[in-house]
Order: C-alpha cells, then sequence, then structure tokens
C-alpha cells in the first residue's frame, strides 16, 4: 500500500510499493523518504543489473538520483559498491541500481534532473563512480542538513519549501562538482558567455508573450538554428526553458499573493500565458497539482494526501 503525503505536488509515477512520503519542489526537484523496507529507489526505468549497492548498517542513506543521465549510461559496468549510514550516493534515476539493504534502512532521494546540477551527459558516469562518504569532507557538511532537509520538506509552507528546495539543489550541484574535482564556485562558467546572456534576456523578457526563439536569436544576432543548438547542449530546448522559467514565477506569485486580488487567470497572462486553460494544463503536468490547489495551499491548508 502507498502512503504518499503531498505538501508541495503530487508524485503519483513515482509510487512504488513501499510506504513513502514524496514531495515535489521547484526547479525539477523531487524529495522522497521511504517508509522500513526499501526494496528499491524510485526511479523511471528497469532496475540495472549491473550496479549493486550494500548496506554495511542499518540506519538512514541518502541518495541523487538524476534524470536524463544520457546514452552513454545504458550499459554500466557491473560493480559492487559498499555504504555506511549517511552516505550519499549519486544514481541514474533511468536505471536504478540494486539494493542489497536490511528492512529497517531508510532512504531519503532527491530526484533531479541532469541540466538542474550543470552536469553534461559525460560527466554523469563520474559523479556515479563512488558513494560520498559520511566521514567526508563534503559528506561530514551536507550529509546531516540533507538528512533533515529531506524530512522537512513534507511539512513545510510551500513558501518555505520553495527557498529549501533551491537551497538543496544548489549544495547538490556543488556536490557533484566535487565529485567531478571542479572547483563549485566556477562550475556556471561551463555555460557560455553568449548563452548566459540569452538566460539573463529570456528571464527579462518573461512577461512577453511575443517571447520566442526568433526575438531571442535576433536579439543576439544569431541563426535560430545555432540558437536551439545551444540549448541542446545544456540538455533542453529554448520552448521548455521558457515554459519551466515562466511556471516558477507563477508558482511564486500564486502564493506570495494570496491575499491580493489577482486571479490565477491573471497571473498566468502576466507571466506570457495567453490561455489560462493552457497554463492550467502544463501547470499541473509540471507540479502534480492545480494552480487553484497549489494558491490554497499558501492559505495554510492541510497537505493533500493519499
Amino acid at each position: 500500500m502507498v502512503n504518499v503525503q503531498v505538501s508541495c505536488g503530487e508524485l503519483a509515477s513515482e509510487a512504488t510499493k513501499m510506504n513513502e512520503t514524496v514531495c515535489r519542489m521547484p526547479r525539477g526537484l523531487d524529495v522522497v523518504v521511504t517508509g522500513a523496507d526499501p526494496a528499491r529507489l524510485p526511479g523511471g526505468g528497469p532496475w540495472s543489473p549491473g550496479r549493486r549497492l550494500i548496506a554495511q548498517a542499518g540506519g538512514a542513506y541518502l541518495f541523487v538520483g538524476i534524470r536524463g543521465g544520457g546514452r552513454a549510461l545504458d550499459v554500466p559496468e557491473p560493480r559492487t559498491s559498499l555504504m555506511e549510514p549517511g552516505d550519499i550516493c549519486f544514481y541514474d534515476a533511468d536505471r536504478p541500481p540494486v539494493l542489497d539493504f536490511p528492512e529497517h534502512c531508510r532512504l531519503k532521494v532527491f530526484l533531479v534532473p541532469r541540466e538542474a546540477l550543470g552536469l553534461q551527459e559525460r560527466d554523469v558516469r563520474r559523479v556515479m563512480a563512488a558513494p560520498v562518504s559520511r566521514s567526508s569532507r563534503m559528506g561530514a557538511l551536507l550529509s546531516p542538513f540533507l538528512s533533515e532537509l529531506a524530512d522537512t520538506v513534507s511539512v513545510s509552507r510551500p513558501s518555505v519549501g520553495e527557498m529549501l528546495a533551491w537551497n538543496a539543489v544548489n549544495l547538490l550541484t556543488t556536490l557533484a562538482a566535487d565529485q567531478l574535482g571542479q572547483d563549485a564556485a566556477g562550475l556556471p562558467e561551463t555555460r557560455s558567455p553568449l548563452l548566459s546572456r540569452i538566460l539573463g534576456f529570456v528571464d527579462r523578457h518573461l512577461a512577453d508573450s511575443d517571447l520566442s526563439p526568433e526575438m531571442i536569436a535576433g536579439a543576439h544576432h544569431i541563426s535560430v538554428r545555432y540558437l536551439h543548438r545551444l540549448f541542446q547542449d545544456e540538455g533542453t530546448t529554448v520552448g521548455r526553458w521558457i515554459q519551466r522559467r515562466r511556471l516558477e514565477e507563477c508558482r511564486r506569485d500564486l502564493v506570495h499573493r494570496v491575499r491580493g486580488r489577482q486571479t490565477i487567470a491573471a497571473v498566468a497572462g502576466r507571466w506570457g500565458f495567453l490561455s489560462a486553460t493552457h497554463f492550467s494544463r502544463v501547470f499541473r503536468a509540471a507540479y502534480g497539482m492545480s494552480p487553484s490547489e497549489w494558491r490554497d495551499t499558501g492559505r495554510g491548508t492541510r497537505a493533500l494526501s493519499r
């Protein structure tokens, strides 16, 4: 029987045969905390026969499931990794590893898109190479914080949960950079200066209903084809990026303006959505609840449960 408590949205597609708490957060982050029998990690694909994780003892273990790992992970190299309580392990959410864990272990899982971590396809296998030990420098710093955060988000107000999600993704990005042996502060520089300018331009024009690949390319004196290639290198498309950023701003307004007089249609229109029906459909697809349900959580209604 699945027991999913939702404070930040529903994640029905991730429901498994375990008792678990599931929260859908901003920035494409989902947080899953399992019950007493963590037989499998949440993910969207077949269980990988090539990677097995063995728990050394009972307790809580932290996982970062990377969505959209890429074709390079289709044939993982067979290996076995040992984990201690508090260790942090990256895994490919499309091919979760097999777990050899006792029943009294609990899993706290952060599911996040590859692009949100600033990772290229070639980087994903490298960050999965070995768990981050709880006794390591980064593990000692981040493990207790991430563990507590996973328990906190399910009972947090949406506005607080949104800030926690931003912090969690930033910390996981830092951890991934450390695994790659990079300077975390320099990670965003993996984007080209041109793409950084384009992303800033998109943010400044989100409210413009005419925002389009043609408009963006013209403003930066490049071809539309080259623009699409820049976003392809980021693992997304121009349209998806614009829609995601608009949805994030709408979510923020729906919570922060709950005492105002703006209707849902007005909030959607303010951020470039011409059709309220279309806005409601893509909002539900992204966050697992309707705009009105999300707005109501900001008024202190109880978390939806099922």
